[in-house]
């Protein structure tokens, strides 16, 4: 059999980095240590999934663009994201590195489609972290008028936020998000194993708020709140899943953290499958019952079912369900922001970036640099951006990483059959196709303006790696005497 270490090939921007015999033992020496389970890693799948999808999204998407044919949206982006997720099995299981898309589409598709992934990746998870702290202030909101206290207006939105009563031009910043941000950096840097116990609790509090959610509002629905169920029509329910989408592929991030996985070949695979299936289900039955206790035009867009269940009468519920989404909605923060710090972490090591940013803290093996300057960078998008400009900037990047891992999976596969692989994609080549042509469909439903920051972002990337990235990366410096360039064994 040829060694996989030959498979790094190619030359100029699609120099590709090689796979390692020894990817088990690649943290080796990188500062990172081997010490999350399976359940860890389920618990941050899940905990990525779960958030802003059910107490924010939801209701907002059904409010304002497909009625209660959001469940039939979050089915959408579901089958979608489950067809990316196979192939992110498959390389998690074969590739157990850090970076995820970033360093599947280095290793298989070059340099440069690693370096723009990556790139993206930077600052759709750090927006992703913004937008969900703004979804939390919402709930927290809710909560503090719920018992009787009120915030000074200045600290609790955006600027162009002003509540009615609020004269506009307001100085304003929603501090909450801001601290929230701050927090997340804060335990990330306490170490990867106690941060994801953490995880590991707050998701399993989570997971039974959404369960009592369903089983207590289930006798409420009113079925006449389900007609029309498409009032938007099908175009809706499409754009709808766009938008929802955010919420069904926090498996990407989790596959970030390959490196500090006890086994990561056996494991990785396993919580990506679990952690969406599990979510899938939860996102379905919660939508049911949100659009069936409340017509689609009453849903509060930003604290959902705190809203619903007050209009029954069950004002102390709704008060638990604020509190329970203001807590539970930080494993979303959590598990992106690790996303965020791994990929610049992996793209410090390759020499993509400056490897000042890949330096590790000695007593609690993590990245603390990149650590905290997500998290003030999170803390500025949260604190002064709406919530809507916020969401913008994540789907589109995250579609497109989509794009590149299903279809690097299936050139991976033909290109190199014999590698052995702990997980393997079914369907081949048609499920990953279907990933790819369900991501291109829904990249199709956003925005111009979407495109156009989009577009921004990568020109800044493309400068970025034509004036530093390229000469400084690991491949550009081969060993004296070999002829193929050869990444570091760190991956």
């Amino acid at each position: 059999m040829e060694s996989t270490k030959s498979f790094g090939q190619g030359s100029g921007v699609l120099r590709r980095k090689p796979i390692d015999d020894g990817a088990d033992d690649v943290v080796e020496g990188s500062g990172l240590t081997r010490s999350l389970g399976l359940w860890h890693l389920t618990a941050i799948g899940v905990g990525a999934i779960i958030g802003a999808g059910v107490f924010s999204l939801a209701g907002a998407v059904a409010r304002d663009t497909a009625g209660p044919g959001v469940l039939f949206s979050f089915l959408i982006a579901g089958i979608a994201s489950a067809a990316a997720a196979f192939s992110y099995a498959e390389f998690a299981g074969l590739i157990p590195r850090a970076g995820s898309a970033y360093t599947y589409g280095y290793i298989v598709l070059g340099e440069i489609v690693g370096w723009f992934i990556g790139w993206d990746l930077l600052l759709e998870y750090i927006a992703i972290v913004a937008v969900v702290a703004i979804g939390i202030s919402g709930y927290f909101n809710f909560f503090l008028q719920g018992i009787g206290l009120t915030m000074p207006a200045w600290m609790m939105g955006a600027p162009g936020t002003e509540p009615d009563g609020v004269p506009e031009g307001t100085y304003r910043v929603n501090l909450v998000a801001v601290l929230l941000c701050l927090f997340i950096a804060f335990l990330l840097t306490r170490g990867v194993r106690n941060a994801a116990r953490f995880e590991t609790v707050v998701v399993a509090i989570k997971v039974v708020i959404v369960l009592v959610i369903v089983m207590v509002g289930v006798f409420y629905i009113d079925p006449a709140n389900y007609s029309p169920f498409l009032p938007f029509g099908v175009t809706g329910t499409f754009a709808g899943a766009a938008v929802v989408f955010f919420a069904v592929f926090g498996y990407d991030a989790m596959s970030t953290a390959a490196e500090e996985a006890t086994d990561a070949r056996r494991h990785m695979p396993r919580a990506i499958i679990l952690s969406l299936a599990v979510s899938m289900v939860l996102y379905v039955l919660a939508c049911l019952v949100l659009t069936g206790m409340q017509k689609y035009t009453d849903i509060d867009p930003e604290a959902g079912f705190s809203a619903a269940f007050a209009s029954v009468g069950l004002g102390w519920l709704a008060n638990l369900i604020a509190v329970g989404a203001v807590i539970s909605i930080l494993t979303v923060m959590f598990t992106f922001m690790l996303g965020v710090t791994r990929v610049w972490f992996a793209m410090s090591r390759d020499g993509l970036l400056p490897k000042w940013f890949a330096k590790t803290d000695p007593k609690h093996n993590v990245p603390v640099r990149v650590t905290w300057i997500a998290g003030v960078l999170s803390a500025v998008l949260a604190g002064l951006l709406p919530i809507g400009e916020a969401a913008t900037l994540t789907n589109i990047g995250i579609l497109s990483a989509f794009v590149v891992v299903c279809a690097s999976v299936i050139v991976l596969r033909y290109r190199r059959p014999d590698l052995p692989r702990s997980f393997r994609c079914p369907g081949m080549p048609v499920v990953p196709a279907i990933g790819i042509v369900f991501s291109l469909w829904l990249i199709s439903f956003l925005d111009v303006h979407t495109f156009i920051r989009f577009g921004g972002w990568l020109l800044i990337g493309l400068v970025i790696y034509g004036l530093y990235s390229y000469r400084a990366s690991n491949l550009n410096r081969p060993p004296a005497g070999t002829a193929v360039p050869d990444g570091p064994a760190s991956g």
